[in-house]
C-alpha cells in the first residue's frame, strides 16, 4: 500500500500548497518536472521488463513474443470495449467543469472533487502502479511517479476550485488500494505459484514505458486501449508452455 499511501499524501500536501501559495510552478520549473518524470518512468518501466524476462536466449526470445502478442491483443480488446474514448470523455468532462468554474459558481467545490477524482483514478499509471504494487509489494515506483504528478495538479486545481480537490484522495485511496490488496492477497500468490507473473510484469513494465512517452508528449498512446495485455499475459504464457 506504500505507492498508494504516497499518492494520497501528495494529493493532500499538493492541496494544501495550492491554497497557501496561489503561485503556480514557472513553466521552466514544470518542464524540469516533466522531464525528471518521464525519465523516471522510462527507467522503472523497462527495469520491471527486464527483470522479468530470463531463462536462455530461446526462452527470452518467447517470452518477449508473448508480451508482444499480448499488447496486440489487448489493444485490439481495449479498442473493441472502447477503453480509451471513455477515458477522453472524462477528459472531456473535466475540461468542460474547469472552463466553466467561478469563485462564485455554488458547485465550485463538489465539481473540484469530481474532476480531481475521476482524473485521478482513471490515469493509466494509477491502475499499472496499483496491481504491480500488489504484485511486486516494494515496487511502488510507478505510483510514486504518480504522486508527485498528481500534487503539482492538485496544487493548480486547488487555486481554482478550492478545498474539495483534497478529498479526491479519499477515492483513490479506495480504488488504488482495493486493486493492489486484491492482488496481493488474491492474484500474486495465484500467479506466483503457476509461473504467471513475469509475463504480466514484463507486459506492465512496457505500458509504464508507454506512458513515459504520453508525458514527453512524443506520442499519444493509447494505453488504456492496452489495459487488457496484463491479461492476456498470464493466459498466453500458460497456453504456450
Amino acid at each position: 500500500m506504500l505507492g498508494t499511501i504516497l499518492n494520497v499524501a501528495a494529493i493532500v500536501i499538493g492541496g494544501i500548497a495550492g491554497l497557501i501559495i496561489k503561485k503556480q510552478p514557472s513553466a521552466a520549473t514544470q518542464s524540469l518536472f516533466k522531464v525528471a518524470l518521464g525519465a523516471l518512468a522510462v527507467y522503472f518501466g523497462l527495469r520491471l521488463t527486464w527483470s522479468s524476462v530470463n531463462g536462455s536466449f530461446w526462452q527470452v526470445l518467447k517470452q518477449i513474443g508473448i508480451v508482444l502478442l499480448s499488447l496486440s491483443l489487448g489493444s485490439l480488446t481495449g479498442k473493441l470495449l472502447r477503453l480509451q474514448k471513455a477515458s477522453n470523455r472524462i477528459g472531456q468532462l473535466t475540461r468542460e467543469k474547469m472552463a466553466k468554474v467561478t469563485p462564485a459558481n455554488p458547485e465550485r467545490f463538489s465539481d473540484g472533487f469530481v474532476v480531481c477524482s475521476l482524473l485521478f483514478c482513471a490515469a493509466p499509471l494509477g491502475i499499472l502502479g496499483a496491481i504491480h504494487n500488489g504484485l511486486l509489494p516494494d515496487y511502488f515506483y510507478p505510483l510514486a511517479i504518480k504522486a508527485l504528478m498528481d500534487g503539482l495538479a492538485t496544487m493548480s486545481f486547488a487555486a481554482m476550485f478550492g478545498w474539495g480537490v483534497m478529498l479526491s484522495a479519499v477515492p483513490v485511496l479506495v480504488f488504488q488500494g482495493t486493486i493492489t490488496l486484491v492482488c496481493l492477497r488474491f492474484l500474486g500468490p495465484f500467479l506466483q505459484t503457476h509461473g504467471l507473473a513475469d509475463s504480466v510484469n514484463a507486459t506492465g513494465g512496457l505500458l509504464i514505458f508507454c506512458v513515459a512517452l504520453l508525458i514527453f508528449e512524443i506520442r499519444k498512446v493509447p494505453v488504456t486501449d492496452y489495459l487488457p495485455s496484463l491479461i492476456f499475459a498470464p493466459f498466453l504464457t500458460w497456453l504456450f508452455r
